[in-house]
């Protein structure tokens, strides 16, 4: 998709006096050689965004913002221009700067401020961002530069690494990054597939590896819709360990106060980036390791769990995990096909205006035990995946 095309969305009927329908310009991953920097948007969107009433971050932020913990974003960059962001991003090297503008959206969920007339706002508000470059200027990842972004970003002391990029293929300096961060106990939660394709698919793709999320000790996250639906599109992983929102989400611009909207695994992963963030400052006992584990605990039951940052934040490790009751209809439902990837993200953007309170609940079509759990988040290990 470009940053041109525009989808509707419809805020609830308790804004309708913010102004009805508004056209938002969608996020790009990449950019095309020669193609504009991703500049503002003009649009801005009053209402509370689907994903915010989902996970239930009004009530989460009572109890928490994420003070004290430094979230890296491995992806395009961060812009220093990002209002939502300003005083608290620190940038490693030329990461200050984001043509595409993905960078930017990921670390406004993470840790957007909130603003006078706006309720978007970010899951933990009070964390700092640190702007690593996974990526070269147009959005493309190796497995070189997003090895070296991770280890810049455990370098500069990031407690939680939130990952973008997903790649086809492995290598020895991703596993060696990897296992850098877990020594020095830092959280990786990355993408366990590439961001949605514009082309979708009428079956189901083959399901396999990307990396790093599929490495061991990585909390790897794929994303679902306001239904808890994920659309076939051209990626689908072997497994993942948490689902969150990631499909029609709204952000922030890399300038100006305007709103795009996007779409991937990578933005689903800066939901929980954030909440790893909020769990490591209320708990700075616990290891990495142990808040990725407390987050799966948490999460709402299903064969990929549902990220829960009520629970996770109110919980007391050790204990049982609490959360509030479900809606009626709120047992897990299938993801379903949808040849449509634009479609998927208009119909959820206008369930979110028709009904406000839905609550996403994530089943993968391939039902699978999560990784995470099954090996015990043991650290990673420098040697090749088994198949």
């Amino acid at each position: 998709m470009s940053a041109s095309t525009a989808v509707i969305m419809t805020p609830p009927a308790a804004d309708a006096a913010s102004g009805g329908t508004v056209r938002l310009p969608v996020l790009p991953s990449r950019l095309a050689a020669g193609a504009a920097c991703t500049g503002g948007s003009a649009e801005v969107f009053s209402a509370v965004p689907w994903e915010q009433q989902n996970l239930q971050l009004a009530g989460t932020w009572r109890f928490g913002g994420g003070a004290g913990v430094t979230v890296a974003v491995v992806d395009t960059g961060v812009s220093l221009k990002a209002p939502a962001l300003a005083g608290r991003v620190t940038a490693v090297g030329g990461a200050g700067e984001d043509c595409v503008g993905h960078g930017s959206f990921v670390a406004g969920l993470i840790a957007a401020a909130p603003a006078r007339g706006v309720r978007f706002a970010g899951v933990a508000q009070q964390a700092r961002i640190l702007a690593v470059r996974g990526t070269d200027d147009r959005g493309t990842a190796t497995g070189t530069t997003v090895a070296d972004g991770i280890r810049a970003a455990v370098d500069a002391g990031a407690e939680v690494i939130e990952v973008s990029p997903a790649l086809s293929q492995d290598s020895a300096g991703l596993r060696s990054a990897v296992s850098y961060a877990a020594g020095h106990d830092a959280l990786i939660v990355a993408a366990a597939v590439p961001d949605a394709a514009d082309d979708a698919t009428s079956s189901a793709p083959p399901a396999r590896d990307y990396w790093p999320a599929a490495d061991s000790g990585v909390l790897s996250v794929i994303d679902a819709d306001a239904q808890g639906e994920r659309p076939e599109r051209a990626y689908r992983p072997r497994s993942a360990d948490l689902a969150a929102p990631g499909d029609g989400v709204l952000g922030i611009a890399p300038e100006g106060k305007g709103h795009f909207i996007g779409s991937g695994a990578s933005l689903a992963a800066g939901y929980v980036a954030g909440t790893a963030a909020l769990v490591r400052s209320a708990h700075p006992a616990l290891s990495a390791a142990e808040t990725a584990r407390w987050l799966t605990t948490t999460a709402y039951p299903a064969d990929v769990p549902r990220l829960d940052p009520f629970a996770a934040l109110t919980s007391v490790p050790g204990a049982p995990a609490t959360r509030a009751a479900p809606h009626s209809g709120s047992a897990p439902v299938r993801l379903a096909t949808d040849e449509s990837g634009a479609r998927a993200t208009r119909r959820a953007l206008l369930l979110a205006g028709a009904g406000g309170g839905l609550v996403l609940v994530v089943v993968w079509a391939a039902a699978v035990v999560p990784r995470g759990r099954a090996r015990g988040w043991r650290p990673a290990r420098d040697e090749a995946p088994t198949r």
